[in-house]
């Protein structure tokens, strides 16, 4: 089964599937557009370095043929082959791109996806509407990365430029004239294998299946097969599977689909009732009441009796009537806080509840000591200790975390005293949070003590946490934050600021005394800081002082 990645999702490809030998398929389309499809070829520094690597319609192939450009089938826009055990050791990156040829806005695209096929089976699946754009005229749809090993990310990022701006961007150079091409081919390689190969059955786009059929033996490592063809009058715009319920439009519930057999192109399994959900009902968005069935009431809110029912409690005996059902009004209380799924690694269930999902990602997590309020699944809970060095700065500096490090395979749930939490992805930039204020974060994270010079108060500083690199830490303040941009005056009482982003540059404002009520008339505020640095700098400010 296919996983459904949202944007900034990222997993190893040996997590996907044990095949190097990949089908990447892309889906994007609009009324009156047409579009370029593309892989680029990055070195370490993300630069098209040898532009042999670049692949698109004019250059169909990388010289060893890692990388090549299949064509439309299988219902995808565009194809490609990437064969990552025979992609060179100076190529890092494959950043796999689509934009506009001639006029046009990516806001203008239905809805898309990009997808990974190994040994024709759809392993992992990223969807995207024009919707998620504007007036871009481009967008990096996904990379596959060398981090010690081949991982694939779900970017999903607009570009304002068209190939040429994008193709710069990488480092690349337009010619004023057509670019010498490799020796000249009969025709744009067709779908099949390269000619070193032995010859593969697999290798090719299977016929439509005519019935369910049991699978084949597994393979060690799936060999290359592209995705099953569709069946004849395919819908070239499919809605994508998703994890969470949608609302249909106009909020109303359409009717069931025409009986088909399972697996077929435009059918979907029926989904299995949710927690609290009444089988064979529509599944509501959270926060929503579920709709009544036909010719009931429809449910009250919670706590209320529904209209015309006489006061009394569920399931009790009315005067001079049958007891009433308890099932439906319970249902109804139930639904609107129902767990929240929807395909991420962190997903909140609520403003003060966090839920992570360890099987995504495989990468442990460190959270505060005594803020797991449930897990499913198998967990493994072990203490994380700083070592003498970090105990050391913890106590001198005031940042000391006392963590737990949660493994295994399963969900585990977050809170902590009712605060406001709120997830924040890092891709290989910074953040700085006081230590009080994180609750959880990838151990994929560095962290570290960062001093903040200053005069007037004791110890001549301040002292935060900088968190770096790749991974989601979790952050909780005391009600709504209001994140503000940095400009030469802004300033921020210390004990009210949250975070801040790491290229800030911080000092301590010596016009407010440390102590509050110092002196007759004194202001009460305690230590200011004041904040500089260039344009898309910020600060994270809480309504609450510590």
């Amino acid at each position: 089964m296919a996983r459904e990645f949202q944007r900034g999702h990222k997993a190893k490809i040996s997590d996907l599937t044990p095949g190097t030998d990949l089908y990447v398929g892309v889906q994007i389309a609009g009324p009156g557009l047409s579009f370029d499809i593309s892989c680029f070829g990055l070195d370490a520094n993300e630069q098209l370095s040898d532009d042999r690597y670049f692949i698109f319609f004019n250059q169909p192939k990388s010289p060893e043929e890692s990388i090549q450009l299949l064509g439309a089938q299988s219902g995808d826009t565009e194809s490609f082959r990437v064969t990552l055990d025979r992609i060179p050791a100076h190529i890092h990156k494959l950043s796999f791109t689509a934009t506009v040829d001639g006029a046009g806005q990516m806001s203008q695209v239905g809805p898309g996806y990009i997808r990974i096929v190994a040994g024709g089976e759809e392993v992992v699946r990223y969807a995207f509407t024009g919707s998620e754009f504007s007036t871009e005229r481009a967008v990096m749809l996904g990379d596959f990365y060398l981090k010690d090993v081949w991982r694939f990310a779900a970017v999903g990022q607009g570009f304002d430029g068209g190939l040429e701006a994008l193709l710069k961007n990488f480092g690349g150079e337009v010619a004023e004239e057509t670019p010498a091409a490799a020796p000249p081919q009969a025709a744009t390689p067709s779908f099949a294998p390269p000619a070193q190969a032995a010859p593969a059955p697999s290798f090719g786009a299977p016929a439509a299946p005519q019935a369910p059929q049991a699978p084949q033996a597994p393979q060690p490592a799936p060999s290359f097969g592209a995705p099953p063809a569709p069946a004849p009058a395919p819908q070239m715009h499919a809605a994508p599977t998703i994890v969470a319920p949608m609302t249909p439009p106009g909020g109303t519930v359409p009717p069931p689909p025409a009986p088909a057999p399972y697996g077929q192109p435009g059918q979907q399994q029926p989904p299995q009732p949710q927690f609290g959900q009444v089988p064979g009902q529509a599944p509501t968005p959270y926060g929503q009441p579920a709709p009544a069935p036909y010719g009931q009431p429809a449910p009250a809110p919670y706590g209320q009796q529904p209209g015309g029912m006489p006061p009394g409690q569920p399931g009790m005996p009315m005067p001079g009537g049958a007891p009433q059902a308890a099932g439906a009004g319970l249902q109804a209380a139930l639904q609107p806080y129902k767990e929240t799924a929807t395909g991420q690694r962190w997903t909140p269930q609520n403003q003060q509840l966090m839920r992570v999902d360890l099987s995504m990602g495989g990468t442990p997590v460190l959270a505060r000591q005594g803020s797991m309020v449930m897990y499913q699944g198998k967990i493994d809970f072990s203490y994380k200790g700083a070592g003498f060095a970090g105990r050391m700065v913890g106590n001198a500096t005031g940042q000391e975390m006392q963590l737990m490090r949660c493994t295994g395979r399963g969900q585990v749930f977050l809170a902590e005293e009712g605060s406001h939490l709120h997830s924040i992805e890092l891709q290989g930039d910074g953040i700085c949070v006081s230590a009080e204020n994180v609750l959880a974060f990838d151990e994929t994270l560095q962290y570290e003590v960062r001093r903040i010079e200053g005069h007037g108060i004791p110890g001549g500083a301040l002292f935060t946490m900088q968190f770096q690199g790749s991974g989601t830490i979790v952050v909780k303040t005391h009600g709504v934050p209001v994140v503000l941009p940095v400009t030469p005056t802004t300033f921020a009482d210390c004990n009210a600021v949250v975070a801040w982003s790491s290229a800030s540059q911080v000092i301590i404002s010596s016009q407010v005394r440390l102590r509050r009520n110092a002196y007759p008339g004194h202001s009460g505020e305690t230590v200011n800081l004041q904040f500089r640095g260039a344009p898309g700098n910020f600060i994270v400010v809480q309504p609450y002082e510590v």
